[in-house]
C-alpha cells in the first residue's frame, strides 16, 4: 500500500517512481516545513500568501489529525483508494500547450491532466496551477509547452492504498491529487479532493437518514 512522491521536474521521460529510485514517503505525524516536496522553491518567504498557505496547511492536518485520533487506523475501516478514485483519466503530450491543456480540460469539466513523454507519464498538472504558472512568467499559453516547464511534484498510489493514508499526505503538502497506479506501473485512475469530498457528503447523508 505504498505511496510515493515524484519531485519537479522537466518532462523527459516518465516520472512515475521506481521501488529502487523512489522516494517512499511514509505515515504523517507533522508537517515537515524544513524539507518541503517542491525543493526549487525553498527561497525564504515571509510573505502574508505563504504565512497564510503554511496556517492553512497546519489546521487542516491538525483537525483531519484530531479526527484519526478519534478513530484509530487500527479500529478504523479500511478504505482503498481503488473505491473511490475516477477511472477516467485524460492526458496530453509534452508538446502540448498550455492554452490546450485548458482547453481540454473545459471541455471535458476537469481539473487534472497527466502529461506523457514518449508515451509515459511525465507529470500530473491541474488547473489552478496552469493558471499561476502562467500568472507568475507571464506567458502566452497558446505558444508555451509543457517542454521546457518544471511540472509540480505528485503522488502515486496503488489500488489497495489506504485513502485515509493518502487524505493526510494531500492535506499535509497541499497537494489536490495523487495519481492510482497498477502493479506495471501503468496509470489506472486518480484520486482528488473532490472524490474525498463526495465521499463525506455520501456518509453524511446516509447519517442524517438513520
Amino acid at each position: 500500500m505504498a505511496i510515493f512522491v515524484s519531485e519537479p521536474g522537466r518532462p523527459i521521460g516518465t516520472r512515475l517512481p521506481e521501488v529502487f529510485r523512489g522516494q517512499r514517503v511514509g505515515t504523517v505525524d507533522e508537517l515537515n516545513e524544513s524539507r518541503a516536496i517542491h525543493e526549487s522553491r525553498m527561497e525564504e518567504s515571509g510573505g502574508i500568501k505563504d504565512q497564510a498557505q503554511r496556517v492553512i496547511a497546519k489546521r487542516a492536518f491538525r483537525e483531519y489529525g484530531e479526527q484519526a485520533a478519534g478513530n484509530p487506523d487500527t479500529a478504523r475501516a479500511y478504505l482503498p483508494v481503488s473505491r473511490i478514485c475516477t477511472p477516467a483519466l485524460f492526458s496530453l503530450p509534452a508538446t502540448a500547450t498550455l492554452a490546450e491543456a485548458l482547453m481540454e480540460m473545459e471541455e471535458h469539466s476537469i481539473h487534472h491532466l497527466t502529461i506523457t513523454a514518449d508515451g509515459a507519464v511525465a507529470g500530473l498538472v491541474d488547473y489552478k496551477w496552469i493558471l499561476q504558472w502562467l500568472f507568475e512568467h507571464q506567458k502566452n499559453p497558446a505558444s508555451q509547452t509543457f517542454t521546457h516547464i518544471e511540472l509540480p511534484a505528485f503522488l502515486t498510489v496503488t489500488p489497495e492504498t489506504d485513502a485515509h493514508q493518502l487524505a493526510r499526505l494531500m492535506l499535509a503538502h497541499q497537494l489536490s491529487a495523487g495519481l492510482v497506479i497498477d502493479s506495471l506501473g501503468k496509470p489506472t485512475g486518480i484520486v482528488t479532493s473532490t472524490d474525498f469530498l463526495r465521499l463525506y457528503a455520501n456518509l453524511s447523508r446516509h447519517e442524517g437518514t438513520v
